[in-house]
């Protein structure tokens, strides 16, 4: 959708040089959703239209995986009308959710996230809905850089941007980025 990619633009949220994502690929490209989520106008604007993507899906809750997930997820459910919560990191590099937060069995579920590339994030918080008795009725993200290549969650998933950007596995960096210094400016 050309409108979030210029409001990516605009708030200069779509960083170009040498990075390192969370899924230790390299990239020419950084989608920093933070940047772009720290208007509230904008991340209503654009969670908004993730909102209307995600509506047609029954469920009464949304959760997202934190950090970069809680704000798509709180407007998310917003939008909706739903309850949100989050799964945060365990320190051995899962997720959990704590902080007296339930998933009732067969309660529904809309998982809710800023931006993919493997997808790791998001099965983790299928997985543990359904391990907590959950049904997770879809999934989606602001971009999807994977390419096409997520794994199958199980539930139909959507994003409001899809692109195929050149990732690099560390072994295997093209020359101009070899020579340049990466970046992580991601939550890990």
């Amino acid at each position: 959708m050309s409108e979030v990619l210029d409001l990516f633009r605009q708030t200069g949220a779509l960083l170009s040089g040498h990075f390192v994502l969370r899924s230790g690929l390299h990239s020419r490209e950084f989608f920093q959703c933070a940047l772009l989520l720290q208007d509230a106008a904008v991340a209503s604007r654009v969670c908004g239209l993730l909102a209307d993507e995600l509506a047609g899906f029954d469920a009464t809750t949304v959760i997202s995986p934190a950090v970069g997930g809680i704000i798509v997820g709180q407007e998310v459910a917003r939008h909706l009308g739903k309850r949100h919560i989050f799964a945060e990191k365990d320190g051995e590099g899962g997720l959990v959710v704590r902080r007296g937060f339930t998933i009732r069995q067969g309660e529904k579920f809309l998982v809710a996230e800023d931006v993919v590339t493997r997808g790791g994030r998001v099965q983790q918080t299928v997985d543990i809905v359904r391990e907590l008795g959950g049904i997770v009725a879809a999934a989606g993200a602001i971009v999807d850089r994977s390419g096409g290549n997520l794994p199958d969650f199980g539930c139909p998933f959507v994003s409001l941007v899809k692109m195929s950007p050149e990732t690099f596995d560390p072994d295997h960096l093209p020359d101009d980025l070899r020579g340049t210094p990466a970046v992580k400016p991601g939550s890990k």
